[in-house]
């Protein structure tokens, strides 16, 4: 690379490591909080390798998302896939932490753990980080009005859930969520 490429590399993380880092912050869980700043490495040095494809303008940042999100996703992948196999390896019967429990009581919280986790990506997308319809389609790799209706469909079971949670009372958990889901669904 030279100097050239250098500099953008310098430019896109000083315009965008604010972005990814706050992108992946709302996103990490399950993973450790200090794996914050390996996603967010990771991310650039998928960048730099891609450097050439990185766009230019309104573009830039989306583009940039779409990579933390990738990179976000390979790490989930490779944690599931290292507690599935911990787990058969070490005694079972771990309970949450009370951090844990204390979130979960959260109606919101728990309204949105029980979307589906396409649901959950749109809306935060959107939401937290701010990306209109033109920028959720670039993302995602759909069409603008794909995206809309996405985006359309995510905030009504969103609000679905808060309703169904204020039935319940605010101590509802995504178990009970996910129960009361279930006893839908059973005739």
């Amino acid at each position: 690379m030279g100097a050239l490429g250098h500099e953008r590399l310098a430019s896109l993380i000083d315009a965008h490591a604010g972005v990814v880092g706050n992108y992946l912050r709302r996103r990490v869980y399950p993973l450790s909080p200090s794996d914050l700043d390996d996603l967010i490495e990771e991310t650039f040095v998928v960048i730099w390798r891609r450097l050439g494809d990185v766009p230019s303008g309104d573009g830039e940042r989306p583009w940039i998302i779409g990579v933390a999100r990738n990179v976000l996703h390979n790490a989930q992948r490779a944690n599931r896939r290292r507690r599935r196999h911990e787990s058969s390896i070490l005694s079972r019967g771990e309970a949450p932490s009370a951090e844990d429990e204390a979130i979960a009581d959260i109606s919101g919280r728990a309204a949105l753990i029980a979307l589906r986790a396409a649901d959950r990506e749109i809306l935060a997308l959107h939401y937290w980080d701010g990306l209109d319809l033109g920028d959720l389609s670039l993302v995602l790799g759909v069409s603008q009005n794909a995206a809309g209706t996405r985006l359309s469909r995510a905030k009504a079971r969103f609000v679905e859930q808060v309703r169904t949670l204020d039935e319940l009372g605010t101590s509802a958990t995504a178990a009970d969520m996910e129960r009361m889901e279930q006893e839908k669904r059973s005739p």
